[in-house]
């Protein structure tokens, strides 16, 4: 004990390394390969609730419970679309979809163009059920070998059997 106490009179504050944490903690880090989408890229969208605006699917926060994209019209299929400023390889695609008010099967498209955006290709058409008793959050990672991609666009299908509101939680994209 005397130990701890004669190094910790020799302390010194001007000694001490620090940073100031960033104002939200939540923030994942970015990996050294994930593609800086708000950077190098614009989005278009159909719609978005200004009180879930597009911004939040790429505000680093993940997870059940985390910020999200909602669409402004219940019922309307919605798409984002990803406009890189130069054309991207993309090796692996990262979002997450979440609905824990409602019983529902949201269906989420993906395409890409290599030609600014003329024509697109399909990758990817996955559906995903939920109820509010059972599964309420799906994350989807799929590993790509994609180059010169210039637009990735998400078409979203609200539910395939009924109403309800085209949602994404978060989009990570690395090359």
């Amino acid at each position: 004990m005397d130990a701890v106490r004669e190094i910790m009179s020799g302390a010194s504050p001007s000694n001490l390394r620090k940073r100031q944490l960033e104002a939200d903690g939540a923030r994942l880090a970015r990996a050294s390969d994930e593609i800086d989408i708000v950077s190098f890229a614009t989005i278009a969208y159909s719609s978005e609730n200004p009180a879930h605006p597009v911004e939040h699917l790429l505000d680093g926060r993940s997870g059940p419970g985390a910020t999200c994209w909602i669409s402004a019209r219940p019922d309307v299929i919605e798409q984002i679309v990803v406009e890189f400023d130069q054309l991207q390889t993309i090796s692996r695609l990262v979002y997450e979809v979440e609905e824990a008010v409602r019983e529902r099967t949201q269906e989420v498209r993906v395409e890409v163009s290599e030609d600014r955006g003329q024509t697109y290709r399909q990758l990817l058409v996955q559906e995903y059920t939920f109820s509010p008793q059972g599964a309420t959050y799906q994350r989807e990672e799929q590993r790509l070998n994609l180059h010169q991609v210039s637009h990735l666009r998400l078409t979203i299908v609200p539910n395939k059997s009924g109403s309800g509101t085209a949602t994404l939680t978060s989009l990570r994209l690395f090359g």
